[in-house]
């Protein structure tokens, strides 16, 4: 059997994405307030920079993939003109049940119907070339065949399409002794009086220091497909937005 990392572990392949549901079954009713207190609310800064950035038009299909709890669909479903234009399709997915249905109910909160459907981004249920954008916002280091799953992306969007990846990365030197110091201490912390869930936390601390770099990763994306990618690191470097483009 070969072995993966589920944060510092190596644990069989087979069992990371049932060991990753269970953390994401726990964590999943306080997603949000844990993520304001995790970033100081900076998680929204960097979702905002891309909604900007996948510039989804009236009309266009969208994917949101390990959606979450819907507030990027959200954006792009009013960017779209869903609901009025009957071109528009904007899509809310997740692996994790209990992730999707957070999202689901605060799409529907807000007056958004929008389909919702679950599966491993390995295997994207999708027909090829048929997104204009693609999106994942901090679940692709949870996957664990990456290559794969962003192969899947670069096929089910079209030609002049774009896939957006935001994802924690690594740090600039000179912050990462402070970075270290609040995610194993801290995080774990909030974790516990938050949640009520210490451990679940010091994964998700441990699988951002497992994720490939953004140099890594646009390589990693340029070798599964995509003819460009451009990288924009934010915050010095503790988060990285991949755009990659498929000609």
């Amino acid at each position: 059997m070969r072995k993966t990392h589920f944060g510092y572990e190596s644990v069989d392949e087979a069992e990371k994405a049932g060991k990753v549901a269970e953390v994401f079954h726990s964590v999943a009713s306080k997603y949000d307030v844990m993520n304001d207190l995790m970033s100081f609310g900076l998680h929204r800064a960097w979702k905002k920079v891309t909604i900007a950035r996948a510039q989804v038009r009236p009309g266009q299909k969208v994917l949101d993939i390990a959606g979450g709890t819907g507030d990027l669909a959200a954006a792009f479903a009013r960017a779209a003109d869903w609901g009025h234009n009957t071109d528009a399709q904007v899509w809310l997915s997740d692996i994790n049940a209990s992730m999707l249905g957070v999202g689901r109910d605060r799409l529907l909160d807000q007056g958004l119907a929008l389909p919702c459907v679950q599966f491993d981004a390995e295997k994207i249920p999708f027909s090829a070339n048929h997104f204009d954008v693609v999106t994942v916002a901090f679940g692709l280091r949870n996957m664990t065949h990456k290559e794969d799953a962003l192969r899947e992306m670069c096929r089910v969007i079209k030609p002049g399409g774009r896939v957006l990846v935001l994802e924690f990365s690594k740090p600039d030197a000179f912050l990462q002794p402070v970075y270290d110091a609040y995610s194993f201490k801290v995080l774990p912390w909030l974790g516990e009086k938050i949640a009520q869930d210490s451990e679940s936390y010091r994964y998700l601390a441990e699988s951002i220091r497992m994720h490939p770099d953004a140099q890594t990763l646009k390589e990693m994306m340029l070798d599964v497909g995509f003819d460009e990618v451009d990288t924009h690191r934010m915050s010095g470097g503790i988060v990285a937005l991949h755009i990659g483009i498929k000609y």
